[in-house]
């Protein structure tokens, strides 16, 4: 028999892929995420993972991160079917790409679907996500995004804003991680800012990009591109200190509204400090504690399409890891394919990167390798029927349930319930089953106890 070449397996780089014990915890969470997110009404959508590369593209949106499709791959005798691929695949307007994050491909949904849809649309999206970046530790090409989003027609309230830091800290506080801070902002702050320093309207959104990489350049590599950018020392200057006011969220509102009566002629300005402090008194009004939350003038978003109101959520005592939480509000994204104004406000969870970051940090710990709760040993073949009978009166109950199929020794069948996380054992040897009873072992306690079958799944729900 001729040796066959060896196959490379490997996963390719960029692309992760979970253990069991991982795995579970992935679902743990995204169960969090979801409960949190239906409970503020939003509603579950899915988009494709490939979209026409011209709406992925549209308003410029991160060409450099697109992952492009790929044509069919077909055997040499279909040869021109596959020339016939390739050419549509190689035609601009039917050129494919996988989606590099789920807002983008929300506004073609809406396109899509404008009279099936109720407004404001209020729809989450658990989907994955394709970004042809360099692959590095906590950085995918494959990842998971965990989105809300509410799209309105011509209008949109901005107490859809104040309820995005209220979900993050719903969704944060179950997961139980340790302290965060959502550190809120309002583009039109920024805007209206820079041009009261003298930055000329083109130059705006790239010094907003340079404000946003702040905290990864420093301050000195920040004032560095200002100069590039043609700011004057003076503007610069008086940037750098603005972005570095601080203060409770009063005195930064009291800040602001003093900068905005020196101001009066600066109508972004104003126009963000009065949205953002319409925000900041709905997140009050829905109970988010003071110290959940901050308004930070650094926080800046580089993403072209965000216009309003900013969000950044940081792990106190853990700010290497970067934003476990960001978003912002558009006005423009949406209503690119349909020609009407059409605002939106979301949020985004990377959470394959989170749990890659928190389990590296020892923030989150693994799930057990199994759901199962209760594994019901062979002690014998010939009671394998009291065996199947039992396990299944167990998952009635509510109980998840592994049966040992495989009679093997005692000490290894503990050993098997042991390695994958499993509390509780059920041992029914030819004695009990006679007298319809069972012996219960907690694995944990190492307590072992006799009790009748029909007592068997209270007694192990009243110890779980």
């Amino acid at each position: 028999m001729a040796k066959t070449d060896k196959v490379n397996f490997s996963t390719p780089s960029g692309f992760p892929e979970f253990l069991p014990t991982e795995k579970r915890l992935e679902v743990y969470l995204l169960d969090i995420i979801r409960q949190v997110y239906e409970s503020y009404g939003f509603t579950p959508i899915e988009t494709p993972a490939i979209e026409r590369l011209e709406v992925l593209q549209a308003k410029g949106n991160q060409g450099d991160n697109i992952i492009y499709g790929i044509s069919p791959i077909l055997p040499p005798n279909r040869q021109a079917e596959k020339d016939k691929a390739d050419k549509s695949s190689d035609n601009g307007s039917e050129a494919r790409a996988l989606k590099f994050d789920q807002t983008v491909p929300l506004a073609a949904y809406i396109a899509r679907h404008l009279n099936d849809l109720n407004f404001p649309f209020a729809r989450y999206q658990m989907d994955m996500v394709f970004r042809g970046e360099r692959a590095k530790d906590g950085r995918f090409r494959q990842f998971r995004q965990c989105d809300i989003d509410v799209i309105g027609r011509r209008e949109l309230s901005l107490l859809y804003d104040a309820q995005m830091p209220a979900i993050i800290t719903e969704i944060f506080e179950k997961i139980n991680i340790g302290e965060f801070r959502i550190r809120i902002n309002n583009r039109k702050i920024l805007t209206g800012f820079f041009q009261s320093v003298g930055v000329a309207a083109n130059q705006i959104k790239a010094c907003i990009g340079i404000i946003d990489n702040l905290e990864k350049i420093g301050e000195t590599k920040v004032k560095q591109e200002l100069e590039k950018e043609g700011i004057s020392t003076e503007g610069i200057d008086k940037i750098i200190q603005f972005i570095h006011i601080q203060g409770s969220v009063d005195e930064m509102l009291d800040k602001l509204k003093h900068l905005s009566e020196s101001m009066p002629e600066a109508e972004i300005f104003n126009l963000g400090v009065r949205e953002l402090d319409t925000v900041i008194a709905g997140v009050r009004n829905l109970g988010v504690a003071e110290n959940r939350y901050c308004i930070d003038l650094a926080i800046a978003r580089g993403l072209d399409y965000y216009t309003g109101t900013v969000y950044e959520t940081t792990l106190l005592g853990h700010e290497a890891l970067g934003s476990i939480c960001s978003g912002g509000r558009y006005e423009e994204l949406v209503g690119v394919f349909l020609g009407e104004k059409m605002p939106g406000v979301g949020i985004s969870i990377g959470l394959t990167r989170l749990i890659s970051r928190l389990l590296k940090a020892g923030i989150l710990h693994p799930l057990a390798a199994t759901p199962a709760q209760v594994m019901v040993l062979n002690m014998q073949n010939d009671l394998m029927p009291v065996y199947l009978n039992v396990s299944q009166k167990l998952r009635k109950a509510g109980i998840n349930v592994i049966t040992s199929f495989d009679a093997r020794q005692l000490s290894k069948q503990f050993q098997l319930a042991e390695k994958q996380g499993i509390q509780f054992c059920v041992i029914i040897g030819a004695a009990e089953a006679a007298s319809q009873k069972a012996a219960l072992k907690d694995l944990k306690t190492r307590e072992q106890i006799e009790v009748s079958l029909d007592d068997l799944a209270a007694e192990i729900q009243q110890r779980l």
